[in-house]
């Protein structure tokens, strides 16, 4: 048996008819694909009744226990990779980049190469080991399609001066969205819980007060524009919190989903979700300075219409 990473146990209902292993698991780990469930059997890390079963195929007559026993994920190993980075400031603790929108920040399934991670280890020759082999130096993420400011620490003291950082909500979190449709008014706070989507476990959702984790998002509208023949609003958005995918799920709870973000919004003709980090603020670990920085619009936020250069609000 694989160490163990996470144990689940399910009753199988008595529904009179007889249902396939893999079908089972699937209908309770609907956040696993039914390739990755169907593997998990074949390596024995799933019991029927105390037993390992025979295929994936097996059929359950209802009644049954059944576990699942997750293996540890197998280690990711990094390579370097010659990848330019838009690097804002270096020392020897830490840098502060530019990402580039459709860079990931790390390798995982679908992308083992081409990430911030591959490029870090060809420019630095030390990176924080604290976030492990797979996520050297990262403190923290962006998504694949959001530009803009990120921090990477170069050595375990940073890491983890600045993880408590974040934690305690010290860091400084501004973002520019560009929104879809018109506000009704000029600024507001969206102070509601996030946690994965009931049914679709790929998406994040607001959840009633105690089902998901405290997120709180406080916008300010910078103005409006036209992009392709649809009305979109530029929106400065402050974080007080770091949830999975928060400004887009925020913004779309108060009915403002993201231009060109699929998933919680609409495409409506861009080409990436329209969210950038603009700026970012936190005190340097080992001198204590505060530090901040700020991103300038990508390409297409320009080409979108976006030429705001007047200073954002510090309250917002």
């Amino acid at each position: 048996m694989p160490i163990e990473r996470l144990a689940h146990q399910f009753e199988v209902p008595a529904s009179g008819e007889k249902i396939r292993l893999d079908q089972f698991l699937c209908s309770v780990l609907p956040e696993q694909s039914r390739s990755q469930l169907q593997d998990w059997v074949r390596k024995g890390c799933v019991l029927v009744n105390g037993k390992v079963p025979a295929k994936p195929g097996e059929r359950l007559r209802g009644g049954e226990s059944v576990v699942v026993q997750v293996p540890e994920p197998e280690p990711i190993v990094a390579q370097a990779e010659d990848l330019p980075l838009d690097i804002l400031f270096e020392d020897e603790e830490l840098l502060v980049l530019n990402k580039a929108a459709g860079m990931v920040v790390h390798p995982a399934v679908g992308n083992w190469s081409g990430t911030v991670v591959n490029a870090l280890l060809h420019h630095c020759e030390d990176l924080s080991e604290t976030g492990g082999q797979e996520r050297p130096g990262i403190v923290h993420r962006l998504d694949k399609e959001t530009s803009g400011c990120l921090v990477v620490a170069k050595t375990d003291f940073s890491h983890r001066a600045l993880s408590a950082q974040f934690a305690g909500r010290e860091v400084r979190k501004i973002y520019l969205a560009l929104a879809l449709g018109s506000f009704r008014q000029n600024r507001g706070i969206v102070d509601a819980p996030i946690g994965r989507h009931p049914v679709n476990r790929q998406k994040m959702a607001v959840l009633p007060a105690g089902k998901g984790r405290e997120s709180r998002t406080d916008w300010r509208v910078l103005g409006e524009l036209e992009f392709a023949g649809t009305l979109v609003t530029m929106v400065q958005c402050r974080l007080h919190s770091g949830r999975t995918h928060q400004i887009r799920v925020h913004m779309a709870h108060i009915g403002h989903g993201l231009l060109g973000d699929a998933v919680y919004g609409r495409r409506a003709g861009a080409e990436r979700q329209m969210l950038h980090a603009w700026q970012l603020g936190f005190f340097h670990p080992r001198t204590e300075k505060w530090l901040q920085f700020t991103c300038p619009f990508p390409d297409d936020f320009r080409a979108a219409g976006v030429t705001l250069d007047a200073p954002m609000e510090q309250d917002a």
